[in-house]
């Protein structure tokens, strides 16, 4: 990594309440750096082709307009994903920046 690299510090939090905040590097997807960083709960069966829903997440709601705008193909994975809600993103699909340093999402009781 380089030197130059900005951390987002992001914190997941497992459906029993359980946190995790790590440290993300900028333009890394929250899926790969919980995967990486074995967050339980995000699969990411698809390698973060944004073609399985297995990384789904909510978006804290005071963070979900910071976000970048969903588009269609994440829009229509998240129709098959567990429990969908309104603040529902796939964490493949969500970019980690400076302006996202603090986000908090919750994991879903179960991505299946």
């Amino acid at each position: 990594m380089s030197g130059d690299a900005f951390l987002v510090q992001v914190t997941y939090i497992e459906d029993n309440g359980t946190r995790h905040t790590i440290e993300v590097r900028e333009g890394q997807s929250l899926m790969d750096a919980a995967t990486k960083n074995r967050i339980p709960g995000i699969d990411g069966d698809c390698g973060g082709a944004c073609a399985c829903a297995t990384c789904h997440v909510y978006v804290a709601p005071e963070w979900f307009e910071r976000l970048a705008p969903m588009k269609e193909l994440e829009s229509k994975m998240l129709k098959f994903a567990s429990m969908p809600k309104e603040n529902s993103r796939l964490s493949c699909q969500i970019v980690a920046a400076p302006a996202l340093d603090g986000l908090t999402v919750t994991i879903p009781k179960s991505q299946y």
